[in-house]
C-alpha cells in the first residue's frame, strides 16, 4: 500500500490540513485520514483530477492550422473541411504518436482522465483494416504510454446528415453499418480490458450521423457503459433535424433512449430553455467545450440557467486547441459574463466562483465517464494534481482562493505534480515520458506539415 502524506488537500467535505491518504495495490483510494502519517510528504495544494469528457485527440496536431480566412464566412462548417483533409494524412502509427503526446499535455494541464470520443475506424480508403479495432488499439496503447485515465468511446457514424443521406466521401474513414459497428466495438473492447483503469461506452455521433432507429438499436445493444452524442451543436444542425424530423435533435434524443444517468449531450449549445430544463430535471450530464465552441464560433451555452436549475455539466477540450483545465473553467465563466454583462455568474451567493465550477465539473465529469465515485474519497481511483504553493498566482492565497487563483491567474504553469492511479505521471510540471513523446509527435509534424 502506497501512503502518502497531504500538506493542503480539498476533500468532499471542505478542505483539510494534514491528510494521510492510503492507496491500494489496485490505484484505489483505500483511506483518507486527518493527521500526518509516516509516508511521502507531498508539499504543495493537493485537488482530485479532473475528468475531461470530450476530445478528439489527433485534431491536436492540426491546432492554429485553420486561423487563416477563407474566401467565404468562416464556421464550424468550413473548419470541418480542413480537419478532413488533415486526418485523411494520418495511419495508425500518428494517430497514436499524436493521441500520446495530447494525453501528456492533457496530464500536466491537470486533467487525469479523458472520454476520447473515437470516430476514425478505417484507413484513408475507407477499408477496415484487418482488425477492426486497430486504431481503438492506438488509442488504447497512447493511454497506456501516458499514464492517463481512459473511457474510450467508439463512435457509430452511417450518415452525412439528417435523414439518413449518404455520407461525403471525407467521411468514409467513420462509416459503420450495425454489424460493423459491432466488430469495431468488439475488438475495442478488447483492447480496453488490457487496460488498468479504463471502462468502455459507445458515442452515436450525432443526428445527423445516425437516424433514430439505428440510436435505439445501439442504446440496446449495449446496455451498460456511458453514451455520448453531439447535439445541437449548430443552428444548421437544429434547423435540418426540424426539417426532416419535426423536432430538435434534442428532443429526439430523449423521445428516442430517454435522458437516463449514461447520457453525456455535447455542446447542447443552441437547446432551447426548454430543452435546458428537461436536462436539468434528468439524471443526463452536458459536455461543455467552452474553449472549442469559442474557438469554432459555436456559441454560448446558457449555462447560469442549466446550472440554476440543476444541470449537471462537465468540460471536455475537443478539439484540443488549447489543453489546460483551468481555462476551460475560466473560459465557460467568462463567456456568461461577456453575454450577461456581470461578473461571478456560476457562482452561488457568498461562495466562490472557482470552487462552484471546480466541484460541478469535478462531479459531472466522472459521472459522463463512470469513473465514481468523484474526489479524494474511499473507494475512488487516486487521481489528483499539486499545485505549486509558491506560484505567484497562490502564495498567501487559502481555502477556495487557491481555487480561483488556480483557475482565474495561473492555468496549467500552477500544476507540479500529477498522480493517476496512485501513481506520480508529472513532476515539476512536466510528464515524466514528456522527452520522447515529444520527440516522436515533432518528427511526425514536420514529416505532415513539410
Amino acid at each position: 500500500m502506497t501512503v502518502l502524506c497531504l500538506q493542503t488537500a480539498l476533500l468532499p467535505e471542505g478542505w483539510s490540513e494534514g491528510v494521510t491518504l492510503r492507496i491500494d495495490a489496485d490505484g484505489r483510494i483505500a483511506a483518507v485520514t486527518p493527521g500526518a502519517g509516516e509516508g511521502e510528504l507531498l508539499r504543495g495544494i493537493v485537488l482530485p483530477g479532473l475528468c475531461n469528457l470530450h476530445s478528439h485527440a489527433f485534431q491536436r496536431a492540426m491546432a492554429g492550422l485553420a486561423e487563416v480566412a477563407g474566401p467565404g464566412e468562416d464556421s464550424f462548417w468550413s473548419w470541418r473541411e480542413l480537419m478532413y483533409r488533415f486526418l485523411a494524412r494520418l495511419g495508425p502509427d500518428e494517430v497514436e504518436t499524436i493521441a500520446a503526446f495530447a494525453y501528456a499535455e492533457m496530464l500536466e494541464a491537470g486533467f487525469t482522465a479523458v472520454g476520447e470520443f473515437h470516430y476514425v475506424h478505417h484507413d484513408p480508403n475507407g477499408c477496415p483494416y484487418a482488425d477492426p479495432g486497430e486504431l481503438s488499439w492506438r488509442i488504447v496503447e497512447a493511454a497506456r504510454t501516458s499514464g492517463i485515465g481512459l473511457t474510450l468511446l467508439p463512435s457509430f457514424y452511417a450518415h452525412g446528415d439528417v435523414g439518413g443521406a449518404a455520407p461525403s466521401p471525407a467521411q468514409r474513414r467513420f462509416v459503420c453499418d450495425l454489424e460493423l459497428f459491432a466488430r469495431v466495438h468488439e475488438a475495442a473492447g478488447r483492447a480496453v480490458r488490457t487496460l488498468s483503469g479504463a471502462n468502455i461506452g459507445i458515442a452515436p455521433h450525432s443526428i445527423r450521423a445516425v437516424t433514430p432507429p439505428q440510436l435505439r438499436a445501439l442504446f440496446e445493444q449495449f446496455p451498460s457503459g456511458p453514451v455520448h452524442i453531439h447535439a445541437s451543436e449548430q443552428p444548421r444542425e437544429v434547423e435540418a433535424c426540424r426539417a426532416v424530423h419535426g423536432t430538435t435533435p434534442i428532443a429526439l434524443i430523449e423521445a428516442t433512449i430517454g435522458l437516463s444517468a449514461r447520457l453525456c449531450v455535447i455542446h447542447a449549445t443552441h437547446a432551447s430553455a426548454e430543452e435546458r430544463q428537461r436536462l436539468a430535471a434528468s439524471p443526463a450530464t452536458v459536455g461543455l467545450c467552452p474553449i472549442t465552441e469559442a474557438n469554432l464560433g459555436d456559441g454560448i451555452f446558457p449555462a447560469v440557467a442549466y446550472a440554476a436549475s440543476g444541470g449537471s455539466f462537465g468540460v471536455g477540450s475537443d478539439s484540443n486547441v488549447q489543453i489546460d483545465a483551468a481555462a476551460e473553467l475560466r473560459q465557460l465563466e467568462y463567456s456568461q459574463r461577456l453575454a450577461l454583462g456581470r461578473r461571478n455568474c456560476l457562482a452561488e451567493p457568498m461562495r466562490s466562483t472557482g470552487r462552484v465550477l471546480f466541484e460541478s465539473a469535478l462531479l459531472g465529469g466522472a459521472r459522463a465517464l463512470d469513473r465514481q465515485p468523484a474526489g479524494l474519497c474511499p473507494g475512488g481511483w487516486a487521481d489528483f494534481l499539486v499545485l505549486d504553493p509558491d506560484h505567484p498566482a497562490l502564495v498567501g492565497r487559502r481555502g477556495d482562493q487557491l481555487l480561483d487563483g488556480w483557475i482565474f491567474c495561473a492555468g496549467k504553469s500552477a500544476v507540479k505534480e500529477v498522480w493517476v492511479r496512485g501513481r506520480r505521471l508529472v513532476a515539476d510540471g512536466r510528464h515524466l515520458a514528456r522527452a520522447r513523446l515529444f520527440a516522436r509527435y515533432r518528427a511526425l509534424l514536420a514529416r505532415l506539415l513539410a
